[in-house]
Parts: structure tokens; sequence; C-alpha cells
């Protein structure tokens, strides 16, 4: 049986928390604020601790750092309901297990602890070195579940070497996710260098990234060093990896296994210690099984995976993007902060955003513009960017889009008690049993099979629907 510290000022939380350690078969102590949880460290010292960040009088992360010097090895988690990038790294370094953002399932604080008291290895030195970054405008903006864990990975990997793909559409912002891993590393004073792979050509791209001698083909009248080994000591992102040529990916997973290469037209290796990161917004594990993209160069970009999810799924982020956007768009233009309407921001709500918060950010300034000085207002937005061709979205994204919007106009039309969900179905079912009982020529026993049904319950459904048509249905 161990022993679990719970330092938080609501009762709920404490409450629900203790009884989770207890029905685990585990004993938990409360704590309120930060100097009764030092004095129960020293009391009792416990085997796990599930700390909040904010507490009555002092910080949470400070009180952490305490604990440290009471029981360097006791297993940390924090817990908050403000999480941002710079708290995910300050915890993550101080050494804490895990980051927790409010509100949580109890469910994954049972395996939390689970995992937590179990044997293991400290990771909390490869955090401890240095002290916490005090910088606090990295532009990466998001309290949406989504982006917290986004935050948490970025923590965890930042301060190893590991090689790391970051995969999300156009526009999400895998760049400056790279960037807040370099900026968090250990590498951080070394230089982040960007290889755009999308806009060379293959016969330049070795050039770029390997660099080359004097004479080594025409042109080079001298000798210029590659992007590789410009970020030696720091970091080199290959930006849209999804783009490397094929002959190009063997001679790079030399120098990832080695870190040497020769330049073109070189005779003597060049070494250099740099970090690698990827990113894309092509789906790369699929290329590999479409022999596309070599296997064994794919498990070298990929010891850790992030992926960034749209904007369309983390609609709770784009009120806190609008005000970071607008206020750093009106301080370039040297203009006050313009207010908005709520239809301005209704209107945001509901755009699909296919160019994610590149797109978002790019409508502001438009409205900005518009406005001049006055109040934004929906009418000042650029129409919504449409999906190119050869990037349609599926029509399960469609369909969820305009479920989306379906969903927000009722909820901002409708009373709370109307029953939302039976006018949702009648809908959305009778077009569906309609067209599958269409597609197996009015065969009720196939269309049951395929919805997956009994023929009988479809029967039922469609009369309820007077959706039958008894000249086109048989059994």
């Amino acid at each position: 049986m161990a022993h679990v510290l719970i330092v938080d000022d609501e009762p709920d939380i404490c409450w629900g928390l203790q009884r989770l350690a207890e029905r685990l078969g585990h004993s938990a102590a409360i704590a309120a604020d930060g100097e009764a949880a030092l004095k129960s460290v020293e009391a009792s010292s416990p085997d796990l601790v599930l700390l909040d960040v904010r507490l009555p009088g002092r910080d949470g992360l400070e009180i952490m750092r305490e604990i440290r010097f009471l029981r360097a090895d006791v297993p940390i988690v924090i817990m908050t309901a403000y999480g941002d990038l710079e708290i995910a790294v300050r915890a993550m370094r101080q050494g804490a297990l895990d980051y927790l953002v409010k509100p949580f399932e109890l469910a994954a604080v049972r395996r939390l602890i689970e995992r937590a008291l179990q044997p293991r290895v400290s990771a909390g030195d490869c955090f401890r070195a240095g002290s916490p970054d005090s910088e606090s405008d990295f532009p990466i903006i998001g309290s949406s579940s989504a982006m917290q864990e986004v935050f948490k990975q970025i923590a965890l990997v930042a301060p190893t070497d590991a090689s790391v793909l970051i995969q999300g559409e156009s526009g999400t912002g895998k760049e400056l996710v790279a960037r807040a891993i370099h900026r968090f590393s250990r590498r951080r004073d070394g230089p982040f260098i960007v290889a755009h792979f999308a806009s060379l050509s293959p016969t330049l791209a070795e050039s770029e990234l390997f660099g080359h001698v004097r004479g080594a083909f025409t042109g080079a009248e001298e000798s210029r060093a590659g992007l590789l080994e410009r970020a030696d000591g720091g970091t080199l992102l290959i930006d849209e990896a999804a783009d490397i040529p094929l002959p190009l990916q063997v001679k790079l997973l030399r120098a990832l296994e080695h870190r040497e290469f020769l330049p073109v037209g070189g005779t003597r290796s060049v070494r250099s210690d740099f970090r690698l990161i990827s990113a894309s917004h092509r789906d790369i594990a699929l290329l590999v099984a479409k022999n596309r993209f070599r296997h064994d160069f794919y498990f070298r970009l990929v010891t850790f995976e992030i992926r960034i999810p749209p904007l369309r799924e983390r609609r709770e982020d784009i009120e806190p993007l609008v005000r970071f956007f607008v206020r750093q768009l009106s301080q370039r233009m040297g203009i006050d902060p313009p207010s908005w309407d709520q239809g301005f921001l209704e209107e945001l709500q509901l755009r699909a955003w296919r160019g994610n918060v590149r797109e978002l950010r790019s409508a502001l300034e438009c409205a900005i513009i518009l406005a001049r000085g006055g109040a934004l207002r929906r009418e000042m937005l650029p129409p919504p960017l449409l999906a190119s061709p050869g990037d349609s979205p599926s029509s399960e994204v469609l369909l969820r889009e305009l479920i989306q919007r379906w969903t927000d106009t009722m909820l901002k039309e409708e009373p709370v008690e109307s029953a939302l969900y039976e006018r949702f179905l009648q809908l959305v079912e009778p077009p569906l049993l309609r067209a599958v009982l269409r597609r197996f020529g009015g065969r009720y026993l196939a269309a049951a099979r395929a919805l997956g049904m009994h023929r009988v319950t479809l029967r039922r459904k469609l009369q309820q629907y007077g959706s039958e048509d008894p000249a086109e249905v048989s059994d």
C-alpha cells in the first residue's frame, strides 16, 4: 500500500482523488495550500504527490521545488486548469512525472497513479539541468485539451536529442512547435536551421543539405557549407519531409546514422552534431506502405511523433487566438486593438478553417484593415478558404463540419431543454435508411445487414418516419 498526498484548494477535487486512491488500496492525505503540503511531506513521506499549480499564497511549481529538497525521488504529478507551454516545460524540467489539465477523467488519473507507483528509473535529471525558462511570450496559443497534450509532448521530448516528426495540416503551426522544442532543449544556444524541401528541386536539394566544394558543378565558384554543417550544435528542421527524393533519403540516412557526410564533389567527410526535427502535412507512414518513402529512413525520423490537431477540432482555442492576433496585429499597425461584436466571433466559430491558424490570422488582418479603427464585424471577414481539388476533405470531415454548424445554430436558437437529439435523428435517419434501402434495390434483409440492424427494426423505423414505399421494397 502506498501513501498519496493530494494538494489542491478545491475540496471536491480533493475528495474525488482521495476516494480514488483509497479504492486502489492506498492511503491518502489532503493539503489545501503549499505550507500544509510541505508539512505533510516532512511528516508522512508520501509515495506520490498530486500537486495543483494555482494554490493560495504560493505557486505550486515553487512548492514543487521545495518538495524536491525534502524528497528528491517522490513522483509529482502537476494539475492545473490554466495550462500553457511554459508551465508544462517548467514542470517537466523540475522533474514532474506528468501534467494533468482540469477537468480530467478519473480513469486517466487512475492509470497515472498506477504508473507512478510502479518501480521506475527517475527521469528527473534530464529536466533539472539549467534553471526554468522565464520567457513567456512564445506564440503557441491553446487552452484546449488537445493543445495541452501537445504542450506536454513538447515538454517531454525537448530535453532529449530524439528525432521528432511533427505532423499536422498546413497552417497548424508545425514550425512553431519545432522552434519550441529547440528553445526548451539543451541546444537552445545553437543554430535553428530550416530546410524547405518543397521549394527545392532534387538537383539543388543535395547541395543545400550537404554543401559543395568549389568546382563540384557548373556555377560552383566557391565552396559552400550545407544546412547539415550549419546546424552543428543545434537543430535542423526538415520542412515537408515527405517531399525528400528517394535517392537523397539514402544519403541523408547515412548522415543521420554516423553524423558525418560528404559535400557534393568532396573527398573528405564533414562531421556535424545536430538534432533532427521533421515536419509534414502528409501521412508519411502511408507513403511508406505505398513504397514511396523508405521505411528505414522513416524509422530514423520518427523516434517521437507529435500530431497537431486542426483548428476545427479545437474551436475553444479560436477566441484566445483572436485576442492574441488582434493585439499583435494592431501593435504592428500602430493602432489601438479594436473591439468586435458577438456576430463576428460567432462567424469565426462556424468556419471550417481549412487553412487553420494561418488562415485565421490572415482573416483577422483583413478585418482590422477594413475596420479602420472601428469595431470588427462579420462582413469584414474575407470569404473562407475553399479546399483545393487535391486536398479535398473526406465526406466524414464535411459531415462533421455540417453537424457542428447545425448544433451551434440550434443551441443559440433553442431552449436548453428542447429535445435536440431527437430532432437530429429525425433529420439524419430517414435519408440514411432510404439511401441504403435504395442501394440494395428495396431488399430489406440486405439493407438491414449493411446498417447493422434487424430488418423488422428497419421496417418499423421507415414506417415511423413515413418513408416506406411498398412499391419499392421487398423482403
